[in-house]
């Protein structure tokens, strides 16, 4: 009869109902507890006191080598709960697939996930931090001595924009041997952070993440060696073009930024004096595109895209929009995060109209979770509701984001905040400058790889290497051929691995044995 009854259960259960097995001799309370939950699941509808019973009897077997048999119940008697569990559930899990299999490994994840949960508040993000940010606006409006319309409008922020060493020191807290440095560094690069960006830095932090990428420091002109040439002088075969691939291009239509960051790969771009250039260079540009059928896909980068006046920035869209072959158009900018308050209706009405035509995608920089403020976050909010998508293209940094924890907040916040983080960029070696900066690809190997089975997939970004063009740096997760003809693959997230059986190479090729193959005399 036991036997019979069991062909109603899977394997699975079979095997967890055998490791379950056993005697021994029970407390009063734990006897009272176990048959308690074997009234409650014989009796009570759905699935949950099913699984409570039967995740009791684990926990015992486990914690204290009880088996079932310790508690006056049969075989036959937990077959006939499990059968019940199986014939419940919408899609027919069973009770040892369930508690048996899947207990276990949402354990074996949990655990993976704690060192990193255990170390998230000392990875404060913008919404944590945002309190005392306002305290460092409330200095610094006073410092510069800038109203309310000045701190919450664009042109009240690049007007008090800081640029000099003396401004600095006065906004932003920093020892005195640092000031020397940054002295140092400026009579070579220029400066500059908006008020709200310095409001972001934490005053006593040693190498607080926002400071690290907004204030230069002394490795800039002692590292400086010998720079490669800029990027553009052998990949630009149209003026203000950039092209890499057949069918996408890049036009740098300014060389401004609301703020220089420490580890700009443009840095020769950035020259002595803002700039937006003459309608003619725009229009030579244009026509290179218009010229090239090939061409689907152009950003609109510098400087940063959103520096340009609305009626430029509207301008160039509507040009791309007329042009048939564009199929997609993207800009890069790190405005939302540094200098949000661009963000306003003029900016989105462009966006949207554009993008009714085709695809608009907004491609930016975070590389800390301290970026992500209330303030910068609702700028991407509004944003996403005008484009197809926002994209982040993240620069793995020493100090910055060069950790498990760090990155995985980094990504999670991104996630959280419209935004999908697309890219992980190596730090350049074509800037001596940066030296300092960069971080072992093996290590960044690791940070990345670290996400996988951790966190949402979409959250996940790909790590990259900028050497003449964009080069993927993670590690192949095929380990191997079985000796059944299989794959080996290691899961990244725990080193295991497993044998995935490979489609068949020689039926593959075999159009004979194809779905819908063709019948006699069909033309070829």
């Amino acid at each position: 009869m036991i036997q019979a009854k069991e062909t109603a259960v899977d394997a699975l259960t079979k095997d967890f109902l055998d490791k379950l097995a056993g005697g021994g001799a029970p407390s009063t309370e734990q006897r009272e507890t176990v048959m308690r939950l074997y009234a409650l699941a014989r009796e009570a509808a759905g699935t949950a006191a099913i699984v409570a019973f039967f995740a009791a009897l684990r926990e015992m077997k486990r914690a204290s080598g009880l088996g079932y048999e310790a508690f006056g119940l049969t075989r036959e008697a937990l077959v006939d709960i499990a059968r019940l569990h199986a014939e419940r559930d919408e899609h027919g899990v069973s009770v040892g697939g369930r508690v048996g299999r899947a207990y276990d490994v949402l354990e074996a994840a949990n655990d993976r996930v704690e060192t990193y949960l255990a170390q998230q508040e000392a990875v404060p993000d913008g919404e944590a931090l945002w309190e005392r940010m306002q305290q460092n606006a409330a200095r610094i409006r006073s410092v510069l001595g800038m109203s309310d319309d000045d701190w919450n409008s664009f042109s009240g922020q690049l007007r008090h924009a800081i640029n000099d060493v003396d401004t600095l020191a006065k906004c932003v807290e920093l020892p005195q041997a640092t000031i020397r440095e940054v002295t140092r560094v400026t009579e070579k690069y220029r400066m500059r952070l908006t008020p709200y960006y310095a409001s972001l830095i934490m005053p006593g932090v040693v190498n607080d993440p926002v400071l690290l990428q907004a204030v230069p420091t002394a490795e800039m002109v002692d590292n400086m060696g010998v720079e490669l040439p800029p990027v553009a002088s052998d990949h630009s075969p149209a003026r203000l073009i950039d092209q890499f691939y057949p069918r996408v291009v890049a036009v740098k239509v300014t060389n401004m930024c609301a703020m220089y960051c420490t580890h700009c790969l443009r840095i020769a771009h950035i020259g002595k004096a803002d700039r937006v250039f003459p309608r003619e260079a725009y229009t030579e540009a244009l026509n290179y595109i218009r010229s090239n059928p090939r061409i689907r896909d152009v950003l609109i980068t510098g400087g940063d895209a959103f520096m340009l006046p609305n009626e430029t920035l509207g301008w160039l869209l509507e040009q791309l929009d007329n042009i048939p072959h564009v199929q997609m158009k993207r800009l890069g900018t790190r405005v939302p995060v540094t200098t949000p308050q661009r963000v306003d209706e003029a900016l989105l009405g462009i966006l949207a109209a554009s993008n009714d035509k085709s695809p608009v995608r907004v491609v930016t920089q975070v590389n800390t979770a301290q970026e992500l403020t209330p303030v910068s976050r609702a700028a991407f909010k509004a944003i996403s509701g005008q484009v197809s998508a926002i994209l982040n293209q993240a620069v793995l940094l020493r100090g910055i984001n060069d950790s498990r924890p760090k990155m995985w907040k980094l990504c999670e916040t991104l996630h959280a905040s419209y935004i999908r983080p697309y890219y992980v960029f190596n730090c350049s070696y074509r800037n001596p400058q940066y030296t300092h900066m960069r971080v072992p690809v093996e290590k960044g190997r690791d940070i990345i790889e670290s996400m996988y089975g951790n966190i949402s997939g979409d959250a996940i970004p790909r790590y990259i290497a900028a050497a003449g063009g964009k080069i993927p740096l993670h590690r192949s997760n095929v380990v191997g051929r079985a000796e059944d003809g299989g794959l080996r693959l290691r899961k990244p997230w725990n080193g295991e691995e497993t044998v995935y059986p490979d489609a068949d190479a020689d039926l593959y090729a075999d159009d004979d044995h194809f779905a819908f193959a063709r019948t006699e005399g069909e033309d070829t």
